[in-house]
């Protein structure tokens, strides 16, 4: 068994003085923001995470300003500016190439803070070189799984197998589970729930180098899922030393479960690429962008029903570990930023009890994001090529306003954010 606290400092005397030792599971965006958020409280804190190495996986992210706000504060946006996209525009477009609406986003909208378009392996390594230099290089332990956690009225315990296959309990007086929609702690809270529930949609994943699009600062949406839906933006610039972008790219379709949840999962491109073949616009060759692609991955979009409850005593979850939500709002990552602001600030509020202070973490932040998984069910701002989808019959128009106006498609992205909590009006105000 070891203990959290700092070498030489009683479990009793050090939680009297400083607060509660955090144990903080997985170290991905959520657990290592997680570490950040209670650093700059003054919280003590360690992450383990069950991958044995950080390799640099996944393709783009999002991050919109009510979450890049929180990054800037933890003073993270130098850094995360000069690696990522500053996304200056979001553009619809329907699968024959037409425009269908555009809206400002980031700073271009108005917002006191930028919205990033990243690779995700880049926000990672931003975020997980800021907790090595701040929290110390031993603060992040790989190859160790967490398989469930006990806990009494004085501690918890989280039961770990190493790489090496042998075992441990790590003690803390706070375990937050941030180990992703696969975790092992929410698992063992919620036994009976069941799989993840399939949303009817795959969708294949992969990063091309490619001249800028557009504006070179567009997030493209096209299409709609029956037929093929793309997600176009760029992640990262001067890629090729020719004024290229890496830009990253989506395809979803409607289809019976394919695979299983793994986010590593290698796609083919033939199965998807024949429904965008004769995706040639003026503006962009997309079967061309497609097959440019440097990885492919392909995963079902999945979320999870709203839990009752996310904290039972010194245990809580947070990010997808709490409210896994499908891709659909650019706001899964945003939203376990959001859920590491609050935790960190109700432990530090309460430090002398640590069951009250998860339950008011619980209390500012689960129906929040319950109703943003629901709203990206339901009315995302993909849900404006829905309407046109459905309105024009999936044809070509000649003139958009006989069919949607544009304060109709307005509403749309509008309401969205009101969900979400990203409404310029609201990130304007002093924070």
């Amino acid at each position: 068994m070891t203990s959290l606290p700092e070498p030489g400092v009683s479990h009793r005397k050090r939680s009297a003085r400083q607060g509660p030792a955090v144990l903080v599971v997985g170290a991905g965006i959520g657990g290592l923001t997680t570490a950040l958020e209670l650093h700059r409280t003054g919280l003590p804190c360690r992450v383990v995470e069950s991958a044995s190495r950080f390799a640099p996986a996944g393709v783009g992210i999002n991050i919109l300003p009510h979450a890049s706000r929180l990054l800037g504060e933890l003073g993270l946006e130098e850094e995360l500016s000069r690696r990522a996209v500053l996304t200056g525009e979001s553009v619809f477009y329907n699968r024959f190439g037409q425009f269908i609406y555009a809206e400002p986003a980031g700073r271009a909208a108005g917002y006191p803070d930028p919205q990033y378009s990243i690779h995700r392996a880049d926000l990672h390594q931003v975020l997980l070189g800021a907790v090595t230099e701040r929290l110390g290089a031993a603060a992040v332990s790989t190859g160790r799984r967490v398989t469930r956690v006990d806990q009494d009225d004085r501690r918890a315990v989280a039961r770990i197998e190493r790489a090496d296959g042998t075992t441990t309990g790590l003690e803390a007086d706070v375990v937050i589970a941030a180990d992703g929609i696969h975790s092992a702690v929410r698992a063992q809270l919620f036994p009976d729930e069941g799989p993840p529930r399939y949303s009817g949609v795959t969708m294949w994943r992969g990063v091309s180098v490619w001249p800028p699009i557009l504006t070179g600062a567009s997030m493209i949406r096209a299409g709609w899922l029956a037929t093929g839906k793309l997600v176009i933006y760029p992640i990262r610039n001067h890629a090729d030393g020719r004024g290229g972008q890496l830009v990253n790219w989506v395809a979803e379709l409607e289809t019976p479960q394919r695979a299983g949840r793994d986010w590593t999962q290698r796609g083919d491109i033939e199965d998807f690429l024949p429904r965008f073949a004769d995706w040639r616009f003026d503006w962009l060759d997309v079967p061309a962008l497609l097959q440019a692609s440097t990885v492919l991955l392909e995963y079902p979009m999945v979320d999870a029903e709203p839990l009752p409850r996310w904290s039972h005593g010194r245990v809580t979850l947070l990010g997808d570990a709490a409210h896994p939500m499908v891709p659909r709002g650019s706001n899964g990552a945003g939203q376990a930023i959001l859920d590491a602001r609050a935790a960190a600030d109700a432990l530090a509020a309460d430090p002398g009890d640590p069951v009250a202070a998860l339950a008011a973490y619980e209390d500012r932040r689960r129906e929040a994001t319950a109703a943003v998984v629901l709203a990206n069910r339901r009315s995302p701002p993909d849900a404006i090529l829905r309407e046109v989808f459905e309105r024009t019959g999936d044809r070509p128009f000649e003139r958009l306003e006989d069919y949607v106006t544009v304060a109709e498609l307005a509403r749309i992205t509008e309401e969205y954010k009101r969900v979400a909590g990203f409404t310029v009006r609201e990130l304007q105000k002093d924070p």
